[in-house]
């Protein structure tokens, strides 16, 4: 059972090192974030342990990279950032577990001896409409051959309309899946979004994905 280690904090790095080799693991170790992508992609391993806060790449953007490259090792983040908001970015991203220092290290041999009995996971399904394809693991959009660049809440909105495809939605619908339950400001905001989304997915295309119904709200064209 093949590990990766990506932490730059040498000495606690040579312990997790030492560690698990007691457990059975055969480890390599990296210290920085650009070194830890591409042992990722130019080696085969059964799962990645993946600090944070790295020089040269953060670990955010490892494992943006990873699933980007459809590389789909499990990876067990383990770092101080206790945020809550550090850890739900973490699996936005496509982090499969995630383990706060200072740690049991008893929990974290137990985490990943259950990710290695899980393996990697399938990729997840990629959403289509007519030739536009929108992968939530990666979080990459594409019209034909062309990559389109959106923000977070671009991108939210996109695949909110997406998987509700040929449904009629209200813009209070949208706003409580898309912004937040308890979202207080002026609806128009959701107008606002699906302007900024059709001048990226539609208007460049000449297509018209994107219905407006009036007295309704908004359709996405099955």
């Amino acid at each position: 059972m093949r590990v990766l280690v990506v932490e730059d904090e040498t000495a606690f790095a040579e312990t997790l090192r030492k560690g698990l080799r007691a457990e059975g693991f055969t480890v390599d170790v990296v210290h920085t974030g650009t070194d830890g992508l591409w042992r990722a992609s130019e080696h085969t391993y059964d799962v990645i342990v993946l600090d944070l806060m790295l020089p040269g790449m953060s670990g955010y953007e490892v494992v943006k990279n990873l699933r980007a490259a459809e590389n789909w090792t499990p990876v067990l983040i383990l770092t101080a950032k206790d945020g809550e908001y550090d850890e739900a970015d973490a699996f936005d991203l496509g982090a499969d577990d995630y383990l706060t220092k200072p740690f049991s290290y008893v929990v974290l041999v137990a985490r990943l001896r259950a990710l290695l009995r899980r393996g990697a996971p399938e990729r997840p399904a990629v959403l289509t409409v007519g030739d536009l394809r929108v992968d939530p693991a990666a979080r990459t959009v594409h019209r034909g051959q062309t990559k389109i660049e959106l923000t977070a809440r671009e991108f939210g909105l996109l695949e909110f309309l997406v998987r509700r495809r040929g449904e009629a939605l209200s813009k209070h619908e949208i706003l409580r899946h898309v912004w937040d339950a308890h979202y207080d400001g002026d609806e128009n905001v959701v107008e606002v979004y699906v302007g900024y989304l059709r001048r990226k997915i539609d208007v460049p295309f000449g297509t018209h994905t994107i219905e407006t119904l009036r007295g309704v709200g908004y359709r996405l064209s099955a």
